[in-house]
């Protein structure tokens, strides 16, 4: 490159990133978690379980995507005081508008509402979510926002290391005695309603001490910095007109939906009356939210005492004779590989469970992950990826939903000795534990290790492929796919369901520096 064009292009970045601004003359209000709390019906209800377990939390699992939404949209019918809502993703969808309802309805019965959401999937909603803002009970702010002086795209180069880094947090917390914490953010996909997508995914209800923990995680990042009301981003505020012809148009929207077979199957989930009942049930035991700080994205990555990671280490260092892992998204690294194959070494038992190459909704991730898969099986490390195609009778299932769907893995957890499980938003991946800022809690519950550890064993018989790396004559090693393709066993040299470009595609990207940012 000449020096003159050189120069050109320096010149045009810094003109870009002078117009990357944010605006910094307003007044950032903070506020709290309500702690006195317990004179409503969820405190009631709560205190009224947890008498006979002092000090302990409760945990309900959610794995059925209906039942996930259905806690949610319950939660925020009866909830009384407070909401507070953190979600990395709120897509405009079925789903996404289901849940603007169930907030705004909420709003209107006098409920404070908080609702946090990262800005990667934003763009160009903020008129939409100022009219939510504009209710006096509804606040929302968006963490690490883009400048809206600039296109989106110009700022990952001029904001390298700044709006690549997002706020990858899951928590739904109401009057600060119930939260929801796991993989799902605020979409289709996650909760059943996609035809063509079903992931497999993971929550946990949370009651008891527990949830003080998870409220004062909101509170950091709400009163942080990089928190930003959605008014100061928009800069002008949404007239009366606008926001009673947004209302008007959710209004409309839910109306037409009343009679989809989506909502009908919500009507039915057996979980919607078991919780008007406060007939749920819960497994108790000590339980510690980790999460990483939100000055995490503030500083260089080297400053690990903002990271989840160190919280964890214990838990891992601590497996003796079992360690079970769900991440949709896996990018071990040499150094993660090497521990891994040294727990395997010890003697414990290592069973990873992943995306394949076909059931990946972000390949790319895919490349990173792929190059250490026979170092892993070599060190005696158990592979498992998800088999896209349902069984039969997840596809009658899903059929009634209007679709032909696809499997993919998005749950996050892992099983320590089925004594100790965290269920969370952390993948391990270097994008989660590196750059971006994630939340879970790690449950001390045989019983939920057990449930964890008995649903691990029935899903790699049933959803998935078992990989073995084996020798070719010629001594050199190959990887096989061993799996149920319409209940018959099959087995497959090169990953499943793929093709050639595709499978090209990621071994050239296997090649490109690109690691660190997966």
């Amino acid at each position: 490159m000449s020096k003159s064009c050189a120069t050109v292009l320096v010149f045009i970045v810094l003109v870009l990133g002078g117009c990357a601004t944010l605006p910094t003359d307003f007044e950032r209000l903070e506020s709290h978690a309500f702690s006195d709390t317990g004179n409503t019906t969820f405190g009631k209800a709560v205190s009224a379980r947890a008498a006979a377990h002092p000090g302990k939390s409760g945990f309900h699992l959610l794995g059925n995507g209906l039942d996930a939404f259905v806690a949610r949209a319950l939660l925020a019918h009866y909830a009384e005081r407070s909401m507070d809502v953190q979600y990395y993703l709120y897509h405009d969808d079925l789903v996404g508008r289901l849940f603007t309802d169930q907030l705004l309805k909420a709003a209107d019965r006098g409920v404070r509402v908080r609702l946090l959401v990262d800005d990667m999937d934003m763009a160009g909603r903020d008129l939409g979510a100022a009219v939510m803002d504009s209710h006096p009970n509804l606040e929302v702010r968006i963490f690490n926002p883009f400048s809206r002086k600039t296109g989106r795209l110009s700022q990952f180069v001029t904001r390298m290391g700044s709006v690549t880094r997002r706020m990858h947090n899951k928590s739904f917390t109401v009057d600060n005695q119930m939260a929801i914490l796991g993989g799902r953010n605020i979409g289709n996909e996650y909760f059943d309603a996609d035809p063509d997508l079903a992931f497999a995914d993971l929550d946990v209800i949370a009651i008891g001490p527990v949830v003080e923990e998870v409220s004062t995680a909101f509170d950091q990042y709400w009163n942080s910095e990089l928190a930003y009301p959605v008014s100061v981003l928009k800069g002008k505020p949404p007239t009366p007109e606008e926001s009673k012809e947004k209302r008007q148009q959710l209004d409309d929207y839910i109306a037409k939906q009343s009679d989809s077979p989506y909502l009908q199957a919500l009507r039915n989930s057996n979980l919607a009356n078991r919780i008007r009942e406060s007939r749920v049930s819960y497994d108790w035991g000590d339980a510690e939210v980790v999460y990483d700080h939100p000055e995490k994205i503030l500083h260089g990555t080297d400053k690990t005492e903002y990271h989840l990671g160190p919280q964890l280490s214990p838990y891992f260092d601590g497996v003796r004779e079992e360690l079970i892992i769900f991440s949709p998204y896996f990018v071990p690294g040499k150094s993660g590989t090497k521990a891994l194959t040294q727990l395997a070494e010890r003697g414990v038992r290592v069973r990873i469970l992943t995306n394949s190459l076909a059931s990946n909704d972000v390949g790319i991730v895919h490349s990173g992950y792929s190059k250490y898969r026979k170092a892993l099986l070599r060190g005696g490390v158990e592979l498992y990826e998800m088999n896209k195609k349902l069984t039969r009778a997840q596809r009658k299932e899903k059929k009634g939903l209007g679709g032909s769907s696809t499997a993919s893995l998005h749950a996050k957890s892992f099983v320590f000795d089925r004594k100790q499980v965290f269920i969370g938003s952390l993948n391990l991946d270097p994008r989660a534990v590196i750059h971006n800022t994630e939340i879970g809690v790690v449950m001390k519950s045989a019983e939920i290790g057990h449930a964890m550890g008995t649903g691990f064993d029935q899903i790699i018989q049933e959803m998935v492929f078992r990989l073995e790396l084996v020798k070719n004559a010629n001594e050199s090693e190959k990887i096989l796919w061993h799996g149920l393709v319409d209940e018959e066993e099959k087995t497959f040299d090169v990953d499943p369901y793929t093709g050639f470009w595709q499978r090209f595609g990621i071994g050239f990207m296997r090649l490109m520096p690109i690691e660190s940012q997966l």
